[in-house]
C-alpha cells in the first residue's frame, strides 16, 4: 500500500483551511451558535463574581437583608437555570452542522470515487478505499462535533476570564497572562510529535480495512484451500502494529496533555495563594476577591485543558482529512472525452488503428493493434492469458486512456463521443457478472424508470431466464443478496445477458461471457447469442473456441500483437497458433498424453 507523505505545519494549515471551507455554507447556523456560545460563556464567569460580591458584602461583615439576598440567590440561580438550556441549544445547532458538513464531505467523497479511472483501483485495495470514506470522514466528524466547539469556547472563555480578573487586580492578571507562552509551547511541542504518530495509526487501520475486505470477498477460496490460518497470522500481524502505533500515542497523550496542565494549574494556584498571602501581611485582603480569582483561574484553566484533551481528535482529523483530500484530488480521474456537438452512435462500425497502451507507462501490452468490425459483425478475440484480449475491451469501453493511435465507431474518434451515448449504445458482459442487492427486476433494469415491466420480462424471455425466474418464490420480485451470491453462475450470467440486452445496444461486447455457464446451458443461450448478435457489432472474447466458429472475423492475439486474423476455416488451413489451440480443446485427455 502507498504510504502517505509526511505532514507538515505548513501542509497542515492547508488541510484545516480545506476544511472549514466546508462552514461556509452554514454561516448563518453558525452565527446564531456562536451567540448561544457567548452567553453561556458569561454565564459562567458572571457567576463567580455574583458569589464574590455575596461573600465581601453580606456574608463576611454579617449583613442580610432579605430583598438584595432574595435577589440575588434569585440572580445565581436563574443564570444557573438560563446556562443548561441556551447551552442545549448551542450544542445542538453546533451537531447539526458537523453532521451536515460530513453529510457533504462523504456524498463529494463518495462521488469522486465514482469518477475515478480504473488506474486508481488498479493499485488502491477495495478496503482503504472504505476506510477513507466512512473511518477517516467520522474521525473529521468528531473534530467539528468537539474541537471546534471546545476551540471557540476556550476563546471566549479566556477573553471574559482575563476581563473579569483585570476588573478585580490588574497586577496579578497581568501575571497570568505569563500562563499563555506554557499553553502555546505544549500545544506547538504536541502537534509536532504527534502527527507522525497519527499518521500510522491511520495508515495501519486502513491495512486492517483492506485485509478484511479482502478476506471477506475472498471467503470461498479462503476456505476452499485452508488458509484461515495464513489469513489470521496476517491480520494479527497488521493487528498487532496498529495496536503498538495506538499505545504510543496513548503513552504520548498521557504525558503531554493531562498531567501537564494539571502541574501547570497547581503552579497557577500556588502562586495566586501566595501572592495574596504576601499581600494580606501589608493589608488584609477581601475572601469574596480570593474566592473569585481562584474560581476565574480554574475556569481559565478548564478551556485550556479541554482543549489539550481534544488535541488528539484535532490531529487525528487533521491526518484522516489530507487522506480524504489526497484521494479527492486524485488526478486519475476516468477518460475525459472531446465531445464534437451531435455525435451519435448509428451503424455501430469500430475500427482499431495502430493502437498501442501501457497500464504502467512502461512496458506495452497492446502494439499497434488493428483491425475493422464492420456493422452488424462478430469480430472474436482469442489468445493465452495475458496476450492483450482484456485490455481491448477496457480501451473500448473507455475504461482507460490510451495516447497512441485512435479508435473509431462510425468513423468518429471514441474520444469525441459524449459518456452516455457510449455507454447507453454499448452493451458489456462480463465473465463474472455483477448483481446488486434488491431483486431480479431492479438487477434488470438497473433502476431505469422509463423499462417497463414488459420490457424486462421480454429481454428476460429473449435470453431464457425466465425459465429459472419464473420457478423463484416472488419471481421477479425475489430478493438479491449482495453479489447475487444465492445463484449459481450461470444464473447471474442470463440475468447480465438480459440486463444487456434490455438497453438495446448497438455493440455488444462479451467477455467470456459463457465461460461460468454448464455446457447444458450454453447450448440452451447460444441461439439467443445469435439473436442478440443479429443486427449488433459484436467484439466478443472466448475462450471456447466452438462459440465463435461463425464470427466473422477472428484476431488471434499473443503478447500484445495480432499474430492472425481471419475466419475460422481460414485459421485452420493456416496450421498455426489458433490450429493448436483447437485441436487441444477438441482432443480427448488420451490423445494429448
Amino acid at each position: 500500500m502507498e504510504k502517505q507523505p509526511k505532514l507538515t505545519g505548513k501542509d497542515q494549515w492547508k488541510v484545516l483551511q480545506r476544511l472549514l471551507s466546508y462552514t461556509i455554507p452554514h454561516k448563518v447556523s453558525i452565527t446564531i451558535a456562536l451567540v448561544l456560545l457567548i452567553m453561556t460563556i458569561t454565564g459562567s464567569i458572571v457567576g463567580p463574581l455574583i458569589i464574590q460580591r455575596f461573600i465581601d458584602n453580606y456574608l463576611t461583615p454579617l449583613n442580610f437583608p432579605e430583598s438584595e439576598v432574595t435577589a440575588i440567590v434569585l440572580l445565581y440561580i436563574g443564570i444557573q437555570v438560563f446556562m443548561v438550556v441556551v447551552s442545549y441549544f448551542q450544542l445542538m445547532r453546533f451537531q447539526d452542522i458537523a453532521l451536515k458538513i460530513i453529510q457533504q464531505m462523504r456524498i463529494d467523497v463518495f462521488s469522486k470515487v465514482h469518477g475515478l479511472g480504473m488506474r486508481y483501483f488498479d493499485k488502491t485495495p477495495a478496503g482503504s478505499i472504505v476506510s477513507r470514506v466512512t473511518n477517516d470522514t467520522e474521525s473529521i466528524k468528531d473534530m467539528f462535533v468537539s474541537v471546534i466547539v471546545t476551540f471557540l469556547q476556550a476563546v471566549f472563555m479566556l477573553i471574559g476570564v482575563y476581563i473579569a480578573l483585570f476588573s478585580l487586580d490588574v497586577k496579578l492578571a497581568f501575571m497570568s497572562l505569563l500562563l499563555m507562552p506554557l499553553f502555546l509551547a505544549i500545544v506547538i511541542i504536541y502537534r509536532r510529535y504527534s502527527t507522525d504518530f497519527y499518521q500510522d495509526l491511520r495508515e495501519r487501520l486502513s491495512q486492517l480495512n483492506a485485509k478484511i475486505a479482502e478476506s471477506l470477498s475472498g471467503m470461498g477460496m479462503i476456505q476452499a484451500f485452508r488458509q484461515e490460518n495464513r489469513l489470521e497470522e496476517e491480520f494479527d500481524e497488521i493487528n498487532e502494529k496498529h495496536y503498538r502505533a495506538g499505545m504510543r500515542n496513548i503513552k504520548f497523550d498521557g504525558i503531554l496533555l493531562s498531567p501537564a496542565i494539571d502541574l501547570l494549574y497547581a503552579g497557577a494556584i500556588v502562586f495566586v495563594l501566595g501572592y495574596f498571602g504576601f499581600i494580606s501581611l501589608e493589608s488584609p485582603i477581601e475572601v469574596g476577591i480570593l474566592y473569585a480569582f481562584t474560581t476565574l483561574i480554574g475556569r481559565l484553566f478548564q478551556p485550556v485543558q479541554q482543549v489539550m484533551q481534544r488535541l488528539s481528535i484535532f490531529q487525528q482529523a487533521i491526518v484522516s482529512a489530507s487522506r480524504v483530500f489526497k484521494l479527492m484530488d486524485d488526478i486519475d480521474m476516468e477518460p475525459e472525452q472531446q465531445i464534437v456537438k451531435n455525435a451519435e452512435i448509428g451503424d455501430g462500425k469500430i475500427e482499431f488503428r495502430n493502437v498501442s497502451f501501457s497500464y504502467d507507462g512502461k512496458a506495452d501490452v497492446l502494439k499497434n493493434i488493428s483491425f475493422t468490425a464492420n456493422a452488424g459483425e462478430t469480430v472474436a478475440l482469442v489468445g493465452h492469458t495475458g496476450s492483450g484480449k482484456s485490455s481491448i475491451i477496457n480501451l473500448l469501453m473507455r475504461f482507460y486512456e490510451y495516447e497512441r493511435g485512435d479508435i473509431f465507431i462510425d468513423g468518429v474518434s471514441l474520444k469525441e463521443y459524449p459518456k452516455e451515448e457510449l455507454r447507453q449504445k454499448t452493451g458489456l458482459v462480463l465473465q463474472d457478472p455483477f448483481m446488486f442487492y434488491g431483486d431480479i427486476e431492479s438487477n434488470i433494469r438497473l433502476h431505469n424508470k422509463e423499462m417497463t415491466p414488459e420490457e424486462v420480462r421480454g429481454a428476460a424471455e429473449f435470453v431464457r431466464a425466465n425459465d429459472f425466474i419464473e420457478k423463484l418464490p416472488g419471481k421477479y420480485s425475489h430478493r438479491v443478496t449482495e453479489r447475487g451470491s444465492t445463484f449459481s453462475s450461470g444464473q447471474r450470467q442470463l440475468v447480465a445477458f438480459a440486463r444487456t440486452i434490455a438497453t438495446n445496444p448497438k455493440i455488444l461486447v462479451l467477455d467470456e461471457a459463457t465461460a461460468n455457464i454448464d455446457t447444458e446451458t450454453e447450448v440452451a443461450i447460444q441461439a439467443s447469442l445469435e439473436k442478440m448478435r443479429r443486427g449488433r457489432t459484436t467484439i466478443a472474447i472466448a475462450h471456447r473456441l466452438s462459440t465463435i466458429q461463425d464470427a466473422e472475423l477472428i484476431l488471434v492475439l499473443h503478447k500484445g500483437e495480432i499474430v492472425e486474423r481471419g475466419t475460422h476455416q481460414q485459421l485452420l488451413s493456416q496450421k498455426g497458433l489458433y490450429h493448436m489451440m483447437y485441436e487441444l480443446q477438441n482432443s480427448t485427455i488420451e490423445d494429448v498424453i
